[in-house]
């Protein structure tokens, strides 16, 4: 969150795929607004995207940039290859790209709808600009793209799973009965800043026995107690690219039927890795953890998901915008070479037991690999 990581034919490629793509929809420019689409094609690294940025990309030319003014000495040092054009804080976002995007009468234009980086307004101004008819929804189209990792988006996704594997093993060497959740919380998250986390989209999601099916809620201010299970989700993050993994932690002892729905995780955890090899769908892969739960005696047992893609993510996300791209049961995604996976085997409120096992997977030219390493588990502690 410091500096621009790609190189220059990093960028120049991903320009040349999105440039490609706009032709073929039959657009005259495309205004990206979402700040990992923004990122993507720029490597404009920081806090700022809680305001609009508007990123302009036609055929042919310069980008452009649109975003506040006070940005100005960040983009300089971080961004390469578009103008920066500032407006003040007199002046709407919206107004500003107007302006820069001049007459747009008889032009086709591409929008990104659905991007939490483009305001009510600034659509309905580009849209009145471009007349009826003369725009169209491009939220699918750096979405898309991003799915298949590069080698240079490999490396930091390799560099992310060190911090999360350090994250983990610290939150898990600092758990004991008594333990204070905000004194787990800062070692965990001490130990992947010093692995070389950057600040992640979310989490650490760090929470206790009578919490743990809460989604998205991390620490509190309790202490941890023998008997009780400690449910651990984080993510290290380098250059936003992030590498989700999660572990379920028992306190003192563990429960027969824990210990038993352990394995089950495990072997539909496997399954559902095995089952990452090119051509197939997302829901294969779901299939192939559901068959081991459904062969365990657990047919009722669903999830929305085994998993879902990762790679490049901005606060409050490591997901990569305002969606998931999951490992779903109806999805028909095509799994291919080169896309990395937070894989999920989650079973909580079962019925006969609780275990939670999670890890970030790279597709690569071999097959399925594992990035993050930390022990599955089962970790008793004490």
């Amino acid at each position: 969150m410091f500096r621009n990581p790609f190189s220059d034919a990093e960028l120049a490629r991903r320009l040349k795929a999105v440039r490609a793509e706009i032709a073929a929809r039959g657009l005259d420019l495309a205004v990206f607004s979402a700040p990992e689409s923004v990122f993507y094609l720029t490597g404009l690294d920081h806090w700022g995207y809680f305001a609009p940025h508007h990123l302009i990309v036609r055929p042919e030319g310069e980008m452009v940039l649109v975003t506040r003014q006070m940005e100005r000495v960040t983009i300089e040092n971080q961004v390469r290859n578009a103008r920066f054009s500032g407006h003040s804080d007199s002046v709407t976002a919206a107004s500003h790209l107007a302006r820069e995007l001049g007459a747009l009468a008889g032009r086709r234009i591409g929008l990104e709808t659905a991007s939490s980086g483009l305001s009510f307004a600034a659509g309905q101004e580009i849209a009145a600009a471009a007349g009826a008819g003369g725009w169209a929804d491009i939220t699918d189209l750096t979405d898309t793209l991003r799915l298949v990792k590069s080698p240079e988006e490999q490396a930091l996704l390799r560099a992310a799973a060190k911090a999360s594997d350090a994250g983990t093993i610290a939150a898990i060497a600092a758990l004991r009965d008594g333990a204070r959740e905000a004194d787990v919380a800062a070692e965990c998250t001490a130990a992947m800043i010093r692995a070389g986390s950057n600040p992640p989209g979310f989490g650490p999601f760090l929470r206790p026995d009578h919490r743990i099916a809460e989604e998205h809620t991390t620490w509190g201010d309790g202490n941890y107690r023998n008997g009780e299970r400690v449910m651990l989700e984080l993510a290290g993050c380098v250059s936003r690219y992030h590498a989700p993994m999660g572990r379920l932690i028992h306190l003192g002892f563990i429960r027969d039927e824990d210990a038993e729905m352990a394995e089950i995780a495990k072997r539909a955890f496997d399954a559902a890795f095995n089952g990452l090899r090119p051509g197939r769908r997302a829901r294969d892969v779901y299939a192939d953890w559901q068959a081991v739960v459904d062969a365990a005696g657990m047919p009722h047992y669903r999830r929305h998901h085994c998993g879902y893609l990762v790679g490049i993510g901005f606060p409050p996300s490591w997901t990569g915008g305002n969606k998931v791209t999951g490992l779903r049961h109806d999805s028909d995604l095509e799994i291919r070479e080169g896309m990395s996976f937070h894989l999920l085997s989650w079973f909580t409120e079962t019925g006969r037991g609780n275990f939670f096992v999670s890890n970030t997977a790279l597709l690569g030219p071999d097959g399925p690999e594992l990035l993050t390493t930390a022990p599955m588990g089962p970790t008793v502690i004490g």
